[in-house]
């Protein structure tokens, strides 16, 4: 290693497996921004499901080994390679993508995966947004290509995803309703855009919110957990509804003739399938939201970097999320 070569904590992981096979050093080269690139001190670190599937070696993206997790960060610009303008040292940032992996004290990431933090927003906050609400406007309106004036259900919406499409289909003019397992989860739902709230423990709720919308059914549904409402939602729809599907964890058994006299569809969605462009593109409406405010992350558990096994053990196994989990350094 060279003399004079900074060094820095991060999660590594040399082996595919479960939350025990993410290990903490305190030796990790930091990261020199070549390019495009812009290296951030990071300040917090957003979690997402979709980093336990990779890390478990079940998800189709497998990184190269090792690796560290993490692509949420938000922080403050330590320096910029050579051809990046939009921004310099000492910038309040957020990210949509990492290089190297965000559970770090430092991050290398390509410029166009980089966006301005505004002074609304705390660090906590700014780690909350990446894939959270940008994989919430694509399921709202590349997959759903919803208008104002239609109802949509979000299934589990007292997550990260699930609080972000209700602010977001709240703001463009959805009726919305929201289903959450927790009383404090129902409330934090309530208090994020939606009209109504529903308790997916209670027996009978979906009957519930079938009286509720009554005979026309729900015009889109954004679903966290397929492989458990696939089923109920297809019966749920309205003529020509759609059914996003952002998370599952499993298999279901569904009856494709309730698709046929409706006319629906099931539309999965996958944000890093996203051009640049539409990137940008979902950026630019999400800035707007932070300008105005609507676009308001809530934080759930915060761990500190040592507490990176519990945070990818709880964020599958607890029941009832509360906004977004994160990690602080």
């Amino acid at each position: 290693m060279a003399t004079g070569q900074k060094l820095m904590r991060a999660v590594r992981v040399f082996e595919f497996g479960g939350p025990e096979v993410l290990k903490l050093l305190s030796d990790v080269a930091v990261p020199v921004p070549k390019d495009h690139q812009v290296l951030i001190k990071v300040h917090a670190c957003g979690v997402n499901p979709v980093e336990t599937y990779i890390r478990s070696g079940t998800h189709n993206i497998k990184p190269v080994l090792p690796y560290t997790p993490g692509s949420d960060v938000a922080g403050v610009v330590e320096a910029v390679g050579d051809n990046v303008s939009a921004f310099k040292k000492g910038d309040r940032v957020f990210t949509t993508g990492t290089l190297s992996g965000g559970y770090a004290e430092y991050a290398l990431a390509a410029d166009h995966t980089v966006y301005t933090l505004p002074g609304r927003l705390d660090f906590k906050q700014g780690a909350a947004i990446g894939i959270p609400y940008f994989t919430a406007y694509r399921a709202l309106f590349h997959s759903a290509q919803v208008k104002a004036g239609e109802s949509v259900l979000v299934h589990g919406a007292s997550g990260g995803v699930g609080l972000a499409t209700c602010q977001i289909a709240r703001a463009y003019g959805l009726k919305v309703l929201g289903t959450a397992g927790t009383e404090e989860g129902q409330k934090v739902v309530l208090q994020n855009g939606a009209h109504e709230v529903f308790n997916h423990g209670e027996v009978n709720y979906i009957d519930k919110i079938q009286k509720s919308v009554g005979e026309k059914g729900i015009d889109v549904i954004i679903e966290m957990l397929a492989n458990v409402n696939l089923r109920n939602d297809l019966n749920l729809l309205s003529r020509g509804g759609r059914v996003i599907v952002v998370g599952s964890r499993g298999p279901i058994e569904i009856i494709p003739r309730a698709t046929m006299v409706k006319e629906s569809r099931i539309i999965g969605v996958s944000l890093y399938s996203s051009t640049k462009e539409e990137f940008q593109q979902y950026a630019a409406a999400l800035q707007a939201g932070m300008q105005v405010g609507w676009l308001s992350p809530v934080i759930g558990s915060q761990y500190p970097l040592e507490k990176v096994v519990q945070a990818h053990e709880d964020i599958i196994h607890s029941s009832g999320a509360k906004g977004k989990m994160i990690l602080l350094l």
